[in-house]
C-alpha cells in the first residue's frame, strides 16, 4: 500500500463496518484484511456505509478469518490493516482502521 484514504473501518465484535467519507466512488472491488483475507465488494458510494461479517473473509486456502465468537477456543485475530483493490492486478489502497475496545 502506498496510498491511504480517509475511509474509516470499525470493528464491532465479528462485524467490520466501512464508512466512505470521501467523494470517491468504488465499483466492484476486493476488500483485504491484514493482506491475507479477502471479500468481494459490489460498490462503495461516497458517504456509504457497508458492513461485513468477518467470518466471511477468506484466505487463498479458503480458511475463514478468526473473528472470534462464543464457541471459539482461540483469541480473535486483530484487524490491523484494511485495504481495497479496485481490480485484479491493481495496487491496493489503504483505509484507516479504527481500534476500539479489547477486540482490535
Amino acid at each position: 500500500t502506498t496510498t491511504t484514504l480517509p475511509v474509516q473501518v470499525f470493528r464491532d465484535g465479528r462485524t467490520l463496518e466501512i464508512v466512505n467519507s470521501t467523494d470517491r466512488q468504488w465499483g466492484a472491488s476486493t476488500i483485504w484484511v491484514n493482506q491475507q483475507y479477502s471479500h468481494e465488494l459490489d460498490s462503495l458510494a461516497p458517504g456509504q456505509r457497508v458492513s461485513f461479517n468477518l467470518a466471511d473473509f477468506r484466505n487463498k486456502l479458503g480458511e475463514e478469518f478468526n473473528a472470534g465468537g462464543i464457541f471459539r477456543t482461540r483469541q480473535p485475530t486483530p484487524v490491523r490493516l484494511v485495504e481495497i483493490q479496485p481490480g485484479e492486478g491493481q495496487p491496493l489502497v489503504g483505509f484507516i482502521a479504527i481500534r476500539s475496545g479489547s477486540m482490535e
